[in-house]
């Protein structure tokens, strides 16, 4: 469940248009609203919505009382991307906050965080070869936006 609360309470709805739009297979399933006197929710936001991006499935809702708490770092989608252009495309709709970019994570233009991933750096990452790991690491370590020429390069030792 994808909660939207304090400055982002009333945005359920764009944002899980505009995430089913980016992503094969997204859609929307069901989206219940808000009514008439359900104060302090406005009427016509997300009382619950459900949609799916890339084969899962999620829930989304907006919610006006007060809570302590908002979208962190603490949870991320993952996106597993094939080409360095599949990268490229996502990274350039989604992020929208230079300053929260490294090592492939970026938040979007709702404060949800995204790790966006070549798929080819699992088999890096699972290399029982140490010295090979540790360059993989130290390259991605200081990417912003991965970068797969780069990290096989590093891989390769090249």
């Amino acid at each position: 469940m994808i909660m939207f609360v304090g400055a982002v309470c009333g945005k359920a709805e764009e944002a899980i248009n505009f995430w089913t739009s980016l992503f094969r297979e997204g859609k929307v399933d069901s989206i219940l609203r808000w009514g008439k006197g359900e104060d302090p929710d406005k009427e016509g936001t997300v009382k619950y919505a459900a949609f799916s991006l890339l084969g899962e499935e999620f829930g989304a809702m907006d919610s006006a009382y007060e809570h302590q708490f908002a979208f962190n770092e603490a949870i991320s989608f993952l996106v597993h991307c094939d080409t360095q252009e599949e990268i490229d495309d996502i990274w350039s709709k989604l992020s929208a906050v230079p300053e929260a970019e490294q090592c492939g994570w970026l938040k979007d233009k709702f404060g949800l965080s995204w790790q966006v991933v070549p798929t080819a750096m699992e088999e890096m990452m699972r290399d029982k070869d140490p010295k090979k790991l540790a360059r993989v690491t130290e390259a991605f370590l200081k990417m912003r936006k991965l970068n797969i020429a780069e990290l096989e390069r590093a891989a390769a030792g090249a």
